[in-house]
């Protein structure tokens, strides 16, 4: 009785594994295709045997419910996910091969997906799909740092910090060397996607000129983004933390420089702000924003002085730069204020109505000054509601009607911005 009941067990053994084989060849040959509703029903008929499954067989269905998974149809992100613990479940050395195909896949979808969404502003869902090339291959450090930028475009700034911290953790920098040739038949200069490649069209001679070149560090910009998110979140200290970090790695970079002082100017701190632009003026004394800015905080301190030279120098180094002009105008103009103070404070006596007339000159001298700068101002942008109201109030009060009129006009035709 033992040997019967031995005997049927094997061949129900047997059988079991046939059918698995069976199935799981079935679903191969199915995928490969392209044909995935019967490809779903022979992993669904080796789904139900999976418990007496051997590791060997089940290596292989799970491989491929991965790919089926993967290639059925349109995969929403759920579904990528549930592929991508299909993979994970993968343990026969034999599927070694199968499982480093189906990653790049997984891997492929999940970037060109991601950066699809793009395009649609759907930037939560597109951080999810870097995140998750990231988790699958590691190695590919970029995808955090897609995953964690465009988290800060959703808006999700305590995710995109977290993700930050572990990029700076890791040393990222982004740096890639890109390889260049130029074309012998157009002479235009082109991009190889390796070095290989450029090389072997050097040596066919079809491009000449060949040159290495390394994109710039995206340490600054991960080390900034750090620094703006724990500012809105009102942490200060940990924001200075970050710079003082990062400039003490790349002293010379002016990007890390910059955002340093705007964390002291978003801290309400304009004389550390001030001073550390100071010291970006000399590292790059030709860059006109620079002397802008500088001449807002001058004249956010009642540096007149100061505010003016700067303005001017921006002015100087881009002649087109309209908000230099209305602002030098609006320094120029905003000592009004003190001598219209001191004309309301005088008496009725003889000498207080000649210092009346000094201060009335004085006061005429301000907008004879200012005119220029705002005439300069309408010249390179005639939609410039601010100046031209400015224009035709300043020539109302100095009694020139067609200069009045002119610039009402004007004022009249545009929005106030």
């Amino acid at each position: 009785m033992k040997t019967y009941f031995v005997f049927v067990m094997s061949l129900t053994l047997s059988f079991s594994a046939f059918a698995q084989k069976k199935e799981i060849k079935t679903a191969t040959k199915e995928l490969a295709k392209g044909n995935y509703e019967k490809a779903g029903v022979a992993l669904d008929a080796a789904e139900a045997l999976l418990g007496s499954m051997d590791e060997k067989y089940k290596s292989q269905y799970y491989l491929q419910r991965s790919i089926y998974y993967l290639k059925n149809g349109e995969p929403d992100f759920n579904t990528i996910e549930k592929s991508i613990e299909m993979l994970k479940m993968v343990t026969a050395p034999a599927q070694g091969q199968g499982v480093k195909d189906q990653t790049q896949n997984l891997k492929a979808h999940l970037v060109n997906k991601g950066s699809s969404l793009l395009s649609t502003n759907d930037y939560k869902t597109s951080s999810d799909y870097f995140e998750t090339a990231y988790k699958l291959s590691t190695n590919d450090t970029v995808y955090l740092f897609y995953a964690a930028s465009t988290a800060v475009n959703a808006k999700m700034y305590d995710r995109s910090l977290t993700m930050y911290e572990e990029l700076r953790s890791l040393g990222y920098t982004g740096i890639e060397e890109n390889y260049y040739a130029t074309s012998a038949e157009t002479q235009v200069e082109e991009m190889f996607d390796s070095k290989v490649l450029r090389d072997l069209s050097v040596k066919s001679k079809s491009h000449v000129n060949p040159r290495d070149e390394f994109t710039k560090s995206k340490f600054p910009e991960i080390i900034k983004n750090i620094a703006l998110i724990y500012v809105q979140n009102g942490n200060n200290e940990k924001a200075l933390e970050a710079m003082a970090i990062a400039r003490e790695q790349d002293p010379e970079n002016i990007n890390l420089l910059l955002t340093e002082a705007n964390v002291y100017y978003t801290m309400g701190d304009t004389m550390k702000f001030k001073e550390l632009l100071e010291i970006a003026v000399q590292k790059d004394p030709s860059n006109p924003e620079l002397q802008y800015n500088l001449g807002v905080i001058s004249s956010e301190i009642d540096d007149f002085d100061n505010a003016k030279k700067y303005y001017l120098r921006a002015i100087e180094l881009k002649q087109d730069y309209v908000n230099a002009y209305i602002n030098l105008s609006a320094l120029i103009l905003g000592q009004e204020e003190s001598i219209l103070d001191q004309m309301n404070n005088l008496g009725s006596s003889a000498a207080d109505d000649r210092k009346y007339d000094e201060l009335k000159a004085k006061r005429n001298q301000l907008y004879t000054d200012a005119i220029p700068y705002l005439e300069s101002a309408i010249s390179i942008d005639k939609s410039n509601y601010q100046a031209a109201k400015t224009l035709s109030n300043i020539y109302s009060a100095v009694g020139n009607t067609a200069k009045y009129k002119e610039y009402k006009e004007l004022a009249d035709t545009l929005e106030p911005k």
